[in-house]
Parts: structure tokens; sequence; C-alpha cells
């Protein structure tokens, strides 16, 4: 076969093939149509973009920074080492005297040096008023406050409230810079806050962060009249810190920082702080009594799990369970009884134990709340005259409230138809046992009735405020159990 008619015949077939691939594609093979779209992302260079508010705008914290760094100052306080009968310490050197010198144990006319720890304060008014932490100037011989702008003073201390860790200072100026209260119960999980203060003794540091979570308790308080509901926020604290302010964007208080949580004793994430609300009505009350006036819904309360909630038929996991009622108390009088759930008070929701504390903290006895409850699936509202821990709506003098503290005690009156039960004439009942000297001394219990104190007969709690608010040594009181005969004794001293 010719070379040309090779070339032709491969030609042809080529051509032949072609056309056939042509016809199949347009007649039996229909292709999905593919829609190319722009995307409409616009380049990027890899730098650093500032978060954004609710509108849209970036979030600005100079502005907080400046406001605000001049109202926090740095705290220094000075504790002594206390004297003994024997000098400044040691039962080592009582024991051993001279030869145990050469062990590092200093002499009987030794003159220490003082703890000192420092934190921060708020300025809270032009005046000279400063709220701080009870732990960081707690049992100071000397408070020292030095300003923004390196002035230093002897600070007063005004009062202590170690219920929420607050503590309230004076140093003797006028026109200060200060950082006016905000609303804590306004911000919001999600919201920027700044934490200002003097961590490591570095003055005027300014950290960023949101609310990570509200009303949250850490157990880091101690005592049964402790109250932690802290604003949760990843804002860097460190030692330092405590006393120092938590801000709101636009500059208001919102907090006092006081705690961290963390493994090591550093920032690892989380910080503390308590709430201006209940910081301002405790320093208020500090400026007024001094003390802390506080006032009781008189109800034993747990938070509800999903295990409460099936078991007492509950709709939801929201609000406060009711697990008692104090008789006598505001809330018993209101008519909340035990396995209602507290929804809200003055229309604050509460929806852990912490929070409706840290609310009902805010109010004195004689205050009246409106309390929204469920009972069976239908909602109530009453209206609840808080009482102090004694079931009366008086309020708590100075001299009062210390007497109780040192004894550690709640009382209550004793009814006429108890005392005619009973066969007395007078006395008051110990409803409540907490750390004093009563439980640490002595072996009474609760619903003991105090019938005399040194041999003086009561009739009131302030009569056992009367005869023991200046007394000094030993104290022999005389009383009756309800449930178990004979009169009993408890001596101690004061």
């Amino acid at each position: 076969m010719k070379k040309s008619t090779v070339i032709l015949l491969v030609l042809l077939s080529s051509a032949v093939s072609m056309i056939t691939t042509h016809i199949a594609m347009q007649y039996f093979y229909k292709p999905e149509p593919t829609i190319v779209r722009e995307v409409q992302q616009p380049m990027r260079l890899a730098n650093y973009v500032l978060p954004v508010n609710e509108s849209g705008q970036p979030v600005d914290f100079t502005y907080a920074a400046e406001a605000t760094t001049d109202g926090v100052v740095h705290v220094t306080s000075k504790v002594m080492p206390k004297r003994t009968n024997n000098g400044y310490y040691n039962p080592f050197y009582d024991f051993f005297g001279d030869r145990f010198w050469g062990w590092g144990v200093p002499p009987k006319n030794y003159e220490p040096q003082p703890n000192i720890s420092s934190g921060s304060g708020v300025i809270i008014s032009p005046d000279g008023y400063i709220v701080t932490n009870n732990h960081v100037i707690r049992d100071a011989d000397a408070i020292e406050v030095v300003l923004h702008n390196n002035k230093k003073y002897s600070a007063t201390l005004i009062g202590t409230d170690p219920s929420t860790d607050l503590a309230l200072l004076k140093i003797d100026e006028t026109g200060l810079p200060y950082i006016p209260f905000g609303n804590s119960d306004s911000i919001k999980v999600g919201s920027w806050v700044l934490a200002v203060g003097n961590p490591f003794n570095l003055s005027s540091t300014v950290t960023a962060g949101i609310v990570s979570a509200k009303g949250r308790n850490i157990n880091i308080l101690e005592g049964q009249a402790a109250i932690e509901s802290f604003i949760q926020t990843d804002a860097a604290v460190n030692p330092g810190n405590s006393g120092g302010a938590l801000v709101s964007i636009d500059g208001k208080l919102i907090g006092i920082n006081t705690a961290i949580a963390s493994p090591t004793g550093a920032y690892a994430g989380y910080s503390f702080a308590v709430p201006s609300n209940l910081v301002k009505k405790v320093v208020y009350d500090i400026k007024e009594f001094g003390i802390v006036q506080r006032g009781f819904l008189g109800v034993t309360i747990r938070n509800i799990d999903s295990d409460l909630a099936e078991k007492d038929g509950l709709r939801d996991m929201k609000g406060v369970y009711v697990e008692d009622v104090l008789r006598g108390s505001g809330a018993d009088e209101a008519g909340i009884q035990p396995k209602d759930v507290i929804k809200a008070i003055n229309g604050i929701e509460v929806n852990s134990t912490p929070k409706l504390q840290e609310v009902v903290a805010q109010f004195r006895p004689g205050d009246k709340v409106k309390v929204l409850f469920e009972r069976g699936g239908k909602e109530h509202v009453v209206e609840v005259t808080l009482k102090n821990q004694n079931k009366g709506t008086e309020l708590m003098t100075k001299s009062k409230a210390k007497v109780l503290e040192v004894l550690g005690v709640e009382f209550s009156e004793v009814s006429a138809k108890e005392l005619k039960e009973l066969g007395i004439s007078n006395g008051v009942k110990v409803t409540r046992i907490m750390d004093g000297k009563i439980r640490r001394y002595t072996d009474m219990r609760e619903n003991f009735i105090i019938t005399r104190i040194d041999k003086q007969p009561v009739y009131s709690v302030d009569d056992v405020v009367r005869l023991l608010e200046n007394k000094k040594g030993g104290v022999m009181i005389e009383g009756i159990y309800p449930d178990y005969p004979g009169t009993h004794y408890y001596a101690f001293g004061i």
C-alpha cells in the first residue's frame, strides 16, 4: 500500500471519530451547568483587628484607662509581730536560752521588722474614702496609701466586712480623683472590662478582658455569713491587684478585684471581683453605722439540679429552691413555704444561691422587697420585710454587733406562751451557734434559753449586749433547755 494511501486513511478515520464524538456530546451527554460566583472577600493584611462593640465600631479602652488610673491607689499595710511575756517570740529561745542563739533565734531584746503586704485600693469619693479588700489590711498596725501621683498618706481604717472581704479607709485629703460606681447588675457575660491595680508593685497597671461568668462562688471566704457572688473575668489579675478596680469601658466601677483561680499563685486565666452594687451598700453602711446592716429573708436555699427538678416536678431549673423557712422570719410572715422556687427579687433574676445572697445583701433590716416565686407551677409575688439576724427590723448598733460576733451566736425572743410552759419569767433563746467564744469554750447547744448572765436577769438581746459589751474577764451564763430538765451553767472568758 502506498504511503499516500495510508495517510489518507488516517486522516479519514480521525475525521469520522471527531464527528462521532461531536454528535454524542450534542445529543446524549448533558453536563450540569457551572455557575462561577465572585467571592466578596477582600484581601486582608495579617494585622491585629480590634474587638468591636454592639454598634460594630472598634472598642476603645483608652478612655476607661485614662479615666480610672488616677482613682486607683497603692495600699501598703504593716503588721508588727506581737509581743509575748518573754519578748517578741520564741518558745525555743525561752526553753534553750542563749545556747539557741547560734541557731538563728534572736535574743529577747531583738526588735523584729514588720511584716509588710501590699495591694490596691479605689478612691470612691473626692474627700478621701478608699475601698479595698479586708485581706489587704487585716491586722495592720499601720496603713499607707500612695496615689497615682506618688503622694503618700497615712490611712485610717474606718471599718471592715469580712463576710464580703471589703474594707473602708480614709485619708486626710480633698479634691481627689475618684471612680464613680456603675451598676454591676447591668454588666453582661461577654462585656468588656478593665482591671486596674498594682500587681507585683507595678503601679497603675491596666489589663483588659471580658466578663466570663457572674454569681460565681469559689469558697474562698471564711465564715457562715460569707457572701460570694463574684464577677468572673479573664482580665489578668495578679498578687497586688487585690482591692483594685474592675471597670466598664465607660470608666465606671463595677467590681473590686479580690481573688484569682490559680495553681501557682499567679494569674492562670480567671479572676474574681466583688460586684459594685454590693460594694456600694457595704461601704455606705460602714460610713454611716460603723458596721454592715444586713437584712435576711429567713430561708434555707439550694441550687436546682436535674435530679431535684425531676423529683419535685419543677418546670425548669431556673430559680433557687427553698428547703426551709425560719419561723418568725420575713419570708415566713409573707407566706413563703418549703419547696417554693424563688425566681426573682425586685425584678432581678436569681438563678443561683450566690446571686440571691448578693441581691438580698444590698438591703437593710426593715427594707421591703418583692419576691417572685413559683409554687405548683404557678407564679406568685409577695412583699417581704427583711429582718436582722435576731428576727427584728431594728438596725444593729456597733456594740451589739461586736458582742454577737464575739459570742458567735444568734438569738430570738422567747414568747410569753413558751415562758409560761417552761415555768420561767424571762430569757432569750440561742437559735444558732457559729464560730465564737461559746462554740470554742463551751458545749452549749442551740435552743438553750439564757435566763441570767453573771446572776443578772436577761429579758432581751439588748440585755445580753448591755451586760457584756464592756465586760473583761470571766462570764457565767445560766439557763435551761426546753427539752432537758434542770438548770445549766456555762463559763468562759472575754
